[in-house]
Order: structure tokens, then C-alpha cells, then sequence
């Protein structure tokens, strides 16, 4: 007869054989689990009846339950089944083309409005997209109060991605009525570039100048904000950077880089994060090349040799982003244009789902310590889900389902007056400076003395 001290020890030695099995099965069955982080002060938020919630709070009861493709059971064949063709959530746009007001990063760039369907087309934009008249863009202003969500794309993509028309399909629907526009990066969707800038991971000029101008043009419209991977590390550049004077009300990025050396060197660091991922990447940016090289080779600092020599992604940065910006390596640009310190500085409601599983990010850049100070950020990380994926039997995306349920509640159920609250005035304060090309500065760092 066994005794108690004898079972006891028995079933502790099975738990974690127990726990593998119960990991595995949930994996099988496309389970995923979800973790929530954010400061012990999250900010507290009125409903429109009269109640109260946290933030924190807020973003764990509206997020649905991960039920995930079960064929697709780990972050690697999550993002390769990205690849795969597929024409739903099919949007139109009507582009209009801006040009930079900063001297400082002057050139062209292109933003696309999702519109209703229409019956031409043109050859020279991607699927489905087509110019603003000038009679139609004379008539675009308007006094309305529907939502307006600004989009920016991942890594040498458009408006025409796959991922990014999953989540804003549902929002632009008949049944919720918002509209959208996405923040092409320079030289990307077929857009042409006037000066030999491309975009980088910290290009936040184009994006405040569109939303400067949509609070102009739609002064009654609440904005909010979506990113995707290398739009999500620029949206929540730019949303620090505008800190209490942020125009948008709330944002949400997905598969955010975060950290972008420690992305890097995780890409270097294994067979299929070098030859998949970083070598896709870096071919899809020489394409970019190659259909501007005529206006980037205008820049003398860039070298073509090194250029046509680049295979993979940071072989690409340091021919050309470095060249383009004056940063002396690769690594120091993404140590400068990494977001995961913006994140202090946040005043919106601002959510980050990452899953744990990402094979181009990896777990270990995900700040949580820095979501677990915030007031204003929550970060949901999931145990599947790979990079801007989170497929679901069908075809479907889980991220799509929360980031529509988040912007729903946030805008239908809750005050903004509630969270706006004791914010600075929305002028930006006149910052006189030279009229010069931007440097690096190796000493310039956001730790500094009052005197300085």
C-alpha cells in the first residue's frame, strides 16, 4: 500500500510532463493563450453610463479567446502561410499624393483612403487603388463625426497587404461604418519618390503630417491609429514622441519590432531567421531599390556595390540606411530607431499584442517591463500567433477580431473626456532649428540633466 508521502512525490514529478502534454494538446487544438501587462496606475476610463474601468482591465475583457488553425501550430508556419494568396477582405482606395512640409525630410509621399467600390482601374497602383480626381479631392473635407483610422504598413509593403486589409476590412464595414487611410512609406505601393529618402523604422514625419491634416480637413472626426511590424515601431515612435499633444485618441500595434538590434541579431543568429526571413526581406527591399535607383543613387554617400552585394536585411540597412541617414553601423540605427523606450512617453490609450512565438521579432525584444510601468499602454502577449499572422481555420485573423473589438468598445463605450483629461494643449510648441540635413549624434541620449 503506497503512502502519502510516496503519491505526493509521484504526482509532482508528473507535473511537468503533464504540463508538456496539456501544452501540446492546446497547441494541436489551436489554443492560445493570452498575458496581459501594464502599471499598477493604469489610467481609469468612464463609460458612458456612468461607470468605471481601468484600462488594463478594459483590454482583458474585450480581447477574444485565441483559437488559432491547429495545422498551423508553431510561429514559423504561422508567417510562412502568410505568403499564401488570398483575395478577401477586399478594399478600394483613392490615392492622393502629399508633399513633405519639414525642410528637413523633404520628398513625396503617398497616402491611400479607403473608399467604396468603383469600376476603373489603373496599371501604374496596386489592385483595387486609383487617383483622387482633383474635383473629388476638392470635395473630401467634411464635418462628420465617423471614426478615422490611420494604417501604416510593415516592412516595403502598401496598403494592398493582405494583413493590414484583414483588420481594417470589418472597422470600414456597413455594420461599424469607420473609415481608414493608410500612410504609404515612401517609395512603397508604387509610389514615386522625389528625393533619394526612402522610409526608415523611425520616419514619423509623414505620418504627423497626415494627421495634422486629417484633424484639419475632418475637425469633428475621432482618430485612432493601427501599425503593423515596422508601421508599429513608427507609430508608437510617433505617438511618444507627441506625447499629451497627440491628435490620435487611442492606438494598437501588432507584431511590433520593439527592439530592433536584438531583432537583428536574433535573425542572424539561426538557420531560417538568416536565410528565410532576413534574406526575404532584404530582397524585397532590393526591389524597392531597384525601382528607385535612380533617384537614391542621387545621394553620393550610397555605394551600389555595396548595394548590389547586400543579401540579407542588415546588409541592406548598412548600405543604405545608414548612407541615407549618417549612421556609422546598422546597429546604431536600430538602437536609435527602436521604440521600446517611446514607451514612456505615451499619453493615449495604446495597445501592443506580440506573440510569444514570433520568429522576425523574438520574445526576448518585447518590453515588458517597460508596459509594466505604463500608465497609458497595455501589452497582451499571446502564446501563438507568429509575425502579423494569428490565422485561424478559414483563413481568418484573431488580430483582426481584437483590434476591431478594442476600437469598438474604446470609441462606442467610453468617454474620451474621461482619459483626454488634464492633457496639454494639442499646439505643438514652435521649436526653431537650422534648416540642415539630419545627423547622428552618438551622444545624444534621452537621459539628460535640466541645465544641458
Amino acid at each position: 500500500m503506497l503512502d502519502l508521502h510516496t503519491v505526493t512525490l509521484s504526482l509532482l514529478a508528473a507535473l511537468p510532463l503533464v504540463g508538456l502534454l496539456l501544452g501540446t494538446m492546446s497547441r494541436v487544438f489551436g489554443f492560445g493563450s493570452k498575458k496581459f501587462y501594464y502599471g499598477k496606475k493604469s489610467i481609469t476610463m468612464r463609460t458612458r453610463d456612468g461607470g468605471e474601468v481601468l484600462f488594463g482591465d478594459l483590454c482583458k475583457s474585450v480581447l477574444p479567446t485565441i483559437r488559432l488553425n491547429p495545422f498551423l501550430f508553431n510561429g514559423h508556419l504561422q508567417t510562412m502561410w502568410s505568403v499564401v494568396k488570398s483575395n478577401s477582405a477586399t478594399i478600394y482606395y483613392k490615392r492622393h499624393l502629399f508633399e513633405q512640409e519639414d525642410a528637413l525630410y523633404p520628398g513625396q509621399f503617398a497616402i491611400d483612403f479607403a473608399v467604396k467600390p468603383y469600376q476603373e482601374s489603373d496599371s501604374t497602383l496596386p489592385p483595387r487603388t486609383t487617383y483622387y480626381s482633383a474635383d473629388e479631392w476638392s470635395k473630401i473635407a467634411s464635418d462628420d463625426t465617423r471614426p478615422m483610422l490611420v494604417a501604416l504598413h510593415g516592412l516595403s509593403g502598401g496598403s494592398y497587404e493582405l494583413y493590414l486589409r484583414h483588420v481594417l476590412a470589418p472597422l470600414i464595414s456597413e455594420q461599424y461604418g469607420w473609415e481608414a487611410c493608410v500612410v504609404n512609406g515612401r517609395g512603397c505601393a508604387l509610389s514615386k519618390i522625389t528625393t533619394p529618402m526612402l522610409f526608415n523604422a523611425r520616419s514619423t514625419w509623414d505620418v504627423r503630417q497626415t494627421v495634422n491634416w486629417l484633424r484639419k480637413t475632418f475637425p469633428n472626426r475621432p482618430l485612432y491609429g493601427v501599425g503593423f511590424s515596422l508601421g508599429a515601431n513608427i507609430l508608437t515612435n510617433y505617438v511618444g514622441e507627441e506625447g499629451g499633444r497627440c491628435e490620435l485618441r487611442a492606438a494598437v500595434v501588432l507584431s511590433c519590432p520593439w527592439a530592433l538590434e536584438v531583432s537583428s541579431n536574433l535573425l542572424q543568429r539561426t538557420f531560417l531567421g538568416l536565410q528565410v526571413y532576413s534574406r526575404t526581406m532584404g530582397t524585397n527591399l532590393r526591389r524597392l531599390f531597384d525601382i528607385h535607383k535612380d533617384m537614391i543613387l542621387r545621394n553620393p554617400a550610397i555605394n551600389i556595390k555595396e548595394v548590389e552585394s547586400a543579401k540579407y536585411l542588415h546588409e541592406w540597412d548598412r548600405a543604405v540606411q545608414c548612407a541615407s541617414w549618417g549612421y556609422p553601423t546598422e546597429t546604431a540605427y536600430y538602437r536609435d530607431a527602436s521604440s521600446v523606450d517611446s514607451v514612456f512617453a505615451i499619453r493615449i490609450p495604446f495597445l501592443a499584442i506580440s506573440a510569444l512565438d514570433d520568429p522576425i521579432v523574438g520574445a526576448e525584444a518585447i518590453p515588458f517591463q517597460e508596459f509594466s510601468t505604463s500608465t497609458y499602454g497595455v501589452l497582451c502577449t499571446t502564446s501563438l500567433g507568429g509575425h502579423l499572422s494569428w490565422f485561424e481555420l478559414g483563413g481568418g485573423r484573431w488580430m483582426a477580431k481584437a483590434t476591431t473589438a478594442f476600437f469598438n468598445k474604446l470609441h462606442s463605450e467610453i468617454d474620451p473626456d474621461s482619459y483626454l483629461r488634464g492633457q496639454p494643449d494639442n499646439e505643438r510648441p514652435v521649436n526653431p532649428r537650422p534648416q540642415a540635413r539630419p545627423r547622428f549624434d552618438p551622444m545624444r541620449r534621452r537621459l539628460h540633466d535640466n541645465a544641458s
